[in-house]
């Protein structure tokens, strides 16, 4: 009972008394008001404004070495000897990845989904493609995907170049009937015949389109957050509870299983996947996975599994449907947690609104089921750390995106106060177990 009595005044407390000091305000950071944004096609930022916002985000690009902060050996480990970074190429990239006329309808290109204007996600639960057709998954942000080991939510690309061409090909994100419809739309164009050739010495191609986007999406690195400097011996880079959160993130809240944060790994992702409770909600597993394992082997094309795992409900089983292995049912991969605050929703199918109701998910030890992660277990966690731990995430936002992470935490916590529900503290504390909800 002394537990309940502790939660009840720290929910009195909650989100009411958190800040963002030191979380600094950039003065010619990007951000503009929601409301002034000019919106296209699916309500995405117009392509036109995205390439200004860009261009104002990143003036200059150095491609001679590695970021700042990234070692260089592991950088170049990870660009194929095949799309050695070029101007050039990241030039033709950065065309492409706005490129509508990629898509069947001409309405969709990469920045639909995955929006400049937006954190380089939709801010959608689950994104839109051609025909105003829905997939079953939350877009990725594209910043900092350069170290990723494997791309989409349940890995089922192994690079850059191979993922950049799927969106392309699929029925309901943008498209196209085969690679090569992709490439008949654009290459009649003289820009693009002479950017092909002087960027892969080669006429206008599939293969290359998907070298080409990668090559840009490499440059994404935003990195330079409060949370950087604070590691690099600014204590006042951060604000008094962002460095709480991050005690309680490497010990008591455990977020570092999966999360690791350090100058070697600023990615902040262990780059497996892991079942977190969340999946499969409102459908069996076991009935999933043979409907899985029967359509895959009528069938075991890529497209088919990319189809599959984008617009049926067997996307629930995630990792499941790429390696077939029963431990894998309902896994999904660890998402990066840099610029976490401005790419809200949360979780694979985008069923999570805001941080708070992430920690929230967490700390009640996920939702039961016969797959759930061994490591997912209440944390019992009072309001004041959750607190604590969601300005320490906000802490990791690029300082280009200053506005919006202040914009983005000044909504959600509004969300929060509004709709999170206060019956799971019996879960996180085990004043009540799993079986008896």
């Amino acid at each position: 009972m002394n537990v309940k009595k502790a939660l009840s005044g720290t929910r009195r407390r909650t989100i009411c008394s958190i800040t963002l000091i030191g979380i600094s305000l950039v003065s010619w950071n990007v951000a503009t008001a929601v409301d002034d944004v000019p919106k296209g096609d699916h309500g995405a930022a117009t392509m036109e404004y995205q390439t200004k916002t860009l261009e104002r985000l990143m003036p200059t690009v150095d491609l001679s070495r590695a970021p700042a902060g990234f070692d260089a050996v592991v950088w170049q480990a990870f660009i194929p000897q095949d799309n050695a970074l070029t101007r050039q190429r990241v030039a033709l990239g950065r065309k492409l990845y706005f490129e509508k006329r990629l898509s069947a309808d001409a309405t969709v290109s990469c920045a639909t989904c995955h929006d400049v204007t937006r954190g380089f996600t939709d801010q959608l639960a689950v994104s839109e493609g051609i025909r105003d057709q829905h997939g079953r998954r939350n877009a990725p942000t594209t910043l900092n995907v350069a170290l990723l080991q494997t791309l989409f939510l349940d890995g089922r690309s192994p690079t850059l170049e191979h993922q950049a061409q799927m969106p392309i090909i699929n029925p309901i994100e943008m498209g196209m009937p085969d690679g090569q419809a992709a490439v008949a739309a654009i290459q009649n164009d003289a820009e693009y015949k002479t950017a092909f050739q002087r960027a892969y010495g080669r006429p206008v191609n599939y293969e290359d389109i998907g070298r080409a986007i990668a090559a840009f999406e490499r440059t994404l690195i935003f990195v330079d957050s409060p949370f950087r400097r604070f590691l690099a011996g600014d204590e006042r880079a951060i604000s008094p509870e962002a460095r709480q959160g991050w005690v309680l993130f490497n010990q008591k809240a455990r977020c570092v299983s999966c999360h690791p944060m350090n100058t070697s790994n600023p990615l902040g992702t262990d780059n497996r996947f892991h079942n977190i409770g969340v999946s499969a909600r409102h459908h069996d597993f076991d009935v999933l996975a043979k409907q899985a394992l029967k359509a895959l082997n009528e069938d075991p094309s890529e497209q088919k599994l990319d189809e599959l795992a984008l617009s049926t409900d067997m996307s629930e089983l995630g990792r499941f449907m790429v390696t077939k292995r029963r431990s894998d049912i309902g896994a999904f991969r660890t998402s990066i947690l840099l610029n976490i605050g401005i790419t809200p929703p949360y979780m694979h199918d985008g069923s999570i609104e805001t941080l708070w109701d992430v920690m929230d998910h967490y700390n009640k030890g996920g939702e039961a089921n016969l797959f759930l992660d061994g490591g997912i277990e209440p944390l019992a966690l009072t309001e004041d750390q959750i607190d604590q731990i969601v300005a320490f995430l906000f802490a990791l936002t690029d300082e280009r995106f200053a506005v919006e992470n202040r914009r983005q935490f000044e909504r959600q916590r509004a969300q929060a106060r509004k709709k999170r529900p206060l019956r799971d503290n019996d879960m996180a504390f085990r004043l009540k177990l799993a079986f008896e909800q």
